[in-house]
């Protein structure tokens, strides 16, 4: 990955994480690694543990930012909380969201959000 990729991932979770705020989202914790994979943002909506996934494209080609979670990336990602949830004991009485929130353009220029709740389940 390079430098200014991550860069841009690192501005669009900021991004991500000033919008869920201003909707009311508590932001527990955010970029939390795992064997196998990365949680983007821990939240708390209401009650519900909430786990976003950020996603990031300058453009909409291909389906844009919300269409790069594939059958695959969902896959990791509920792997990756369900090892969060084994060692993080206090959270499984919690029921579990599974967002997704795209930005798409330049997180620190022109952008468009776009904030999927409940955009799959772990099955």
């Amino acid at each position: 990955m390079t430098d200014l990729h991550l860069q841009r991932g690192l501005a669009a979770e900021q991004l991500a994480a000033e919008y869920l705020q201003a909707r009311g989202i508590k932001i527990l914790a955010r970029n939390l690694r795992y064997p196998g994979g990365e949680l983007d943002l821990l939240c708390l909506d209401s009650g519900v543990l909430v786990i976003v996934e950020v996603r990031q494209r300058e453009r909409a080609d291909f389906g844009g930012a919300l269409a790069s979670v594939t059958p695959a990336k969902r896959r990791k990602i509920i792997r990756t909380t369900q090892y969060f949830l084994q060692r993080e004991k206090r959270w499984r009485h919690f029921s579990l969201r599974f967002d997704v929130l795209g930005v798409e353009g330049l997180p620190d220029g022109a952008h468009r959000v776009e904030w999927v709740k409940g955009a799959f389940r772990a099955t």
